[in-house]
C-alpha cells in the first residue's frame, strides 16, 4: 500500500483524532493483526469498506500468522490473520477460535535470477534449505555458493514451506527476516539467494522454480498440483459481532472475493477444487 502524507491544520487533526476515538467508544474500530502474505489483501479491503462506511475504521498489522493467533486468543486484538489453522501452532486453543478462510495462496521458492535454475526436484530443494547443497552448480546452476533467507520462526509461510518441502523438518539456521516483502528485496538484491514467498509478492525482480516440471500457478494450487499453499484465515474468538462480523462478511462477499482477491495474487476459495484438513489431508 502506498504511504501518504496528509497535511491538517492543527483544529483538524484534534478532530480527528477526537472522531477516531469516538469510534472505538463505540465498537466501530476493528484490529486485524497476523500473517505478512494476508495483509495485502486485508488492507486493500479495509481501506475499500473504510471508503464505503465512514465513521468505522479498519487496523490491518503484520507480525506474523504466531503473533495473530496469540493476540486474538488472549482478546488482544479482534481478528488474527493466519497462513495456519490454529491447530498447527502450539499454544492455541483451537477450540475458543472461530475459522475465517477468506483466500487460498500459492507459496513459491524465489530466487536470484543470476542462479542459473529454473526448475528443481522437491528433494533437491529440501537438501538447500536443509544444508546439505549448498552451490547452484549441484543443481545444473552456475558455480555460485547457496544463500539461504528464511521467513521468521512465527510465520506462516515458513510453516507451510517447511511442512511441504522439508516434511516438518527445521530448515537450516540462517537469515531471518518478519516481512516477505524485505525477503523478495534480499533475493533481488543478494547473488545466490533464494527464499519463498506467497505468489502475491512475487516480482519481476525475482525468479520463480518450478517443482519437478510443476509451474507456480494458481491453477495448479486449486487442483492440489502445487502442493505448497495455504489457506487464508481470519480467526476471530467466538462468532464474530458488530462490526468484525460486518467486515468479515465483507471481505468474504461475492463481489470482493470475485474482484480484489484475484487481482492480488490470491484465490477465491470457491475457485478450490480441492479442500484440505488441518493436517494436510485432502477431503474433497
Amino acid at each position: 500500500m502506498k504511504k501518504r502524507t496528509l497535511l491538517l491544520p492543527l483544529i483538524g487533526l484534534s478532530l480527528l483524532m477526537t472522531g477516531c476515538a469516538k469510534w472505538i467508544d463505540r465498537g466501530e474500530s476493528v484490529t486485524a493483526v497476523g500473517s505478512s502474505a494476508l495483509q495485502p489483501l486485508v488492507e486493500t479491503v479495509a481501506e475499500a469498506y473504510q471508503t464505503e462506511n465512514p465513521g468505522e475504521f479498519i487496523n490491518v498489522q503484520g507480525g506474523g500468522s504466531g503473533t495473530g493467533l496469540s493476540q486474538v486468543q488472549s482478546g488482544a486484538v479482534d481478528i488474527g490473520n493466519s497462513d495456519l489453522f490454529a491447530e498447527e501452532k502450539k499454544g492455541i486453543d483451537a477450540a475458543s477460535l472461530v475459522d475465517h478462510k477468506v483466500a487460498a495462496v500459492g507459496i513459491t521458492p524465489i530466487v536470484n535470477k543470476g542462479v542459473g535454475v529454473s526448475d528443481i526436484s522437491l528433494e533437491n530443494l529440501k537438501k538447500i534449505f536443509l544444508g546439505e547443497i549448498t552451490n547452484w552448480k549441484e543443481v545444473g546452476g552456475k558455480d555460485q555458493e547457496v544463500v539461504l533467507l528464511n521467513r521468521a520462526a512465527g510465520s506462516g509461510t515458513r510453516g507451510t514451506f517447511e511442512k511441504w518441502v522439508l516434511d516438518g523438518e527445521t530448515a537450516k539456521r540462517a537469515q531471518e527476516q518478519d516481512s516477505s516483502g524485505m525477503v523478495r528485496q534480499i533475493i533481488a538484491d543478494t547473488p545466490g539467494a533464494i527464499s519463498y514467498v506467497a505468489f502475491s509478492y512475487v516480482t519481476d525482480d525475482v525468479a520463480t522454480l518450478s517443482i519437478d516440471g510443476v509451474e507456480p500457478t494458481d491453477e495448479n494450487v486449486t487442483t492440489n498440483e502445487w502442493i505448497i499453499w495455504s489457506y487464508q484465515h481470519m480467526y476471530t474468538k467466538g462468532e464474530p459481532q458488530a462490526l468484525t462480523k460486518e467486515f468479515l462478511d465483507y471481505i468474504l462477499s461475492d463481489e470482493v472475493q470475485e474482484s480484489v482477491v484475484g487481482e492480488l495474487g490470491y484465490i477465491p476459495v470457491s475457485r478450490m477444487e480441492v479442500e484440505r484438513d488441518w493436517e494436510g489431508n485432502v477431503i474433497q
